[in-house]
């Protein structure tokens, strides 16, 4: 009754925070408090006004996909709080039809600020869509966005070498928790997207190429993301090992990796030298 009733009370706030301008009705006649009547909201989603009364006062339960999805364009949600009104309702927000790409100001002023760490942004579908300079002196340059050279998990299973310049080397505990979160994240993607073709293919080309995937495929796993360890082989630098941390921004479908090496350590001497580079060709 809890979630009910604090659906009643977000569809009243949304309510009285959007003008009859601001979906096209005009704004004349007296109004003793703000936003749009009932009777407004009631018509532009296609119910009746009792059974908005019915919602607002948590008496009504399980709106449909279609009415919160009306709800959501009448009153103008952003995709934060359209996700709110349908868990709120206790349905999931359907998603749009492909993955998206687009990094939040955020986002970017939190990336912008982590210029010494090697950070990059993926889509659900570890789509490289950003990476620092660091990244790139680190891994090498991704390529453009959606080349299956850019995907990370086509490069890891399906590539004749790593993305970039250098290789990336895991234990086996490593490397078989890094293949099952790859796998289980573009079950999500696929789940999420189903209308698109790029993950589809990307899905069915990665199934062919690559028995271990396939197999994964198969176990239907949900993999939750963790620190992990690996070891770059820089094509000038050598061996370096690194922490990586893979934060989710659920909001925005991305995910953030980050890679440190330990303090005080040869690995993070390494970096050094490579920030080093990166400064000196910006005073070029």
């Amino acid at each position: 009754m809890k979630t009910q009733t604090e659906l009643g009370a977000a569809l009243r706030a949304w309510r009285g925070r959007t003008g009859p301008a601001d979906i096209g009705l005009p704004a004349g006649g007296d109004r003793r408090v703000p936003g749009l009547r009932r009777e407004e909201l009631a018509l532009m989603v296609g119910i009746s006004v009792d059974y908005l009364v019915q919602l607002e006062q948590g008496r009504a339960t399980n709106p449909s996909p279609q009415v919160l999805g009306a709800f959501a364009q009448v009153l103008g949600l952003n995709a934060v709080d359209r996700a709110l009104l349908y868990r709120l309702a206790g349905s999931v927000a359907p998603s749009s039809g492909s993955v998206p790409s687009e990094v939040p100001r955020g986002v970017q002023r939190m990336i912008d600020r982590m210029s010494d760490t090697p950070v990059a942004v993926f889509t659900a579908a570890w789509d490289a869509v950003q990476w620092n300079p660091l990244w790139g002196e680190l891994f090498g340059s991704p390529t453009e966005y959606r080349s299956r050279a850019n995907n990370l998990a086509w490069g890891h299973f399906a590539a004749v070498s790593p993305i970039g310049t250098s290789r990336v080397e895991r234990d086996a505990d490593q490397t078989d928790a890094f293949e099952r979160r790859m796998v289980a994240d573009l079950r999500r993607a696929r789940d999420r997207y189903p209308d698109d073709r790029a993950v589809a293919e990307l899905i069915s080309g990665l199934r062919d190429a690559n028995r271990r995937f396939d197999d994964l495929w198969a176990r239907y796993e949900t993999v939750p993301n963790g620190r992990s360890r690996k070891t770059v082989v820089h094509a000038e630098l050598g061996e370096i090992t690194l922490d990586c941390d893979i934060l989710t921004i659920e909001c925005a479908d991305l995910h953030i990796v980050l890679n440190w090496a330990e303090p005080d350590t040869p690995d993070a001497e390494k970096l050094d030298l490579l920030r080093e580079r990166i400064a000196l060709a910006a005073r070029r």
